[in-house]
């Protein structure tokens, strides 16, 4: 699966290496191009899974187009069935192809 915007490819994985957590495909990090995303000022914290950290196109042009939990607890890992910290998803403005 890939996840693109504007004809660029922001994470790509096998569909099998991705995680559905409500409503929304999870990148392994390993999957995701440092090349395309960076890290956004954006805080939010999820009552169950955590602190988030937020990415932007790395131009700027795109906010707040991806999220992940680096800082995931234990009881929203086992909750989930495993470690996704880190794996990155993104909103709804970018496609994703399988």
């Amino acid at each position: 699966m890939k996840a693109v915007l504007n004809g660029k490819v922001l994470a790509e994985a096998s569909k099998e290496d991705l995680v559905f957590i409500d409503g929304a495909w999870y990148f392994p990090p390993e999957a995701v191009s440092a090349q395309e995303i960076e890290s956004s000022d954006t805080q939010y914290h999820c009552s169950w899974r955590g602190d988030a950290q937020y990415y932007q196109t790395n131009d700027g042009a795109q906010q707040d187009i991806g999220w992940s939990y680096p800082g995931m607890s234990d009881a929203a890992k086992e909750r989930v069935g495993k470690d996704v910290s880190r794996y990155v998803a993104f909103d709804r403005t970018v496609d994703l192809v399988e």
